[in-house]
């Protein structure tokens, strides 16, 4: 029996971490990109595909990681969380995983038709659609929407965090690998030898 019945399987916290960090650079990252100069334009071009292969991981990541939740029940909430607690954490959680397929998915879309070649870490992707300024804006538009989104959803999902961790210390966190879980209940006492 699993020690620690509370937690995430081993495969939702890894992909968990894995696009955490990804998300983390991507923000550094595109923050940095737009004190690029145009010219000589190779190495902005150079960045803007890196950012873009960081972000069709993720998308990857993300269809992976919600087949997963689909197929595998979370851990329960603690003991005598309120409902109100539990249903912003749930909404909370399909924002973040909304706006993790949604943005990567308009920054594809937007580079699609902006009528260059997409490459994902240097192998071109086959182009699919020609260029086209109206749709290229609209889904530049909702990336950077989607970004502050994100944004958002990342900072209310860290304040559960703390919330959780360092007020309530009611072993929330250890659901993702972080801390000591809450034993759900006692386990079997060992038997007695004669």
């Amino acid at each position: 029996m699993d020690a620690y019945p509370e937690r995430y399987s081993r495969v939702a916290i890894a992909l968990h971490w894995i696009i955490a960090l990804l998300v983390v650079g991507q923000f550094a990252l595109g923050w940095l990109m737009q004190e690029i100069p145009r010219d000589p334009p190779g190495q902005r071009a150079a960045i803007f595909n890196f950012h873009k292969s960081i972000g069709l991981t993720i998308l990857l990541l993300m269809l992976v990681r919600l087949g997963w939740r689909l197929a595998h029940r979370p851990p329960p909430m603690p003991p005598g969380m309120p409902a109100w607690q539990t249903a912003a954490a749930r909404a909370t959680h399909w924002l973040l995983y909304a706006t993790l397929i949604g943005l990567p998915l308009a920054g594809y879309l937007g580079s699609v038709f902006s009528g260059y070649p997409v490459k994902y870490f240097g192998i071109t992707l086959p182009a699919w659609a020609g260029k086209n300024a109206q749709a290229k804006e609209l889904m530049s538009a909702a990336h950077l929407t989607l970004t502050w989104v994100l944004a958002g959803a990342v900072t209310l999902h860290l304040a559960g965090v703390v919330k959780h961790a360092l007020i309530d210390d009611d072993g929330l966190v250890a659901r993702m690998g972080i801390g000591r879980a809450r034993p759900t209940s006692s386990p079997p006492a060992a038997p007695r030898s004669p």
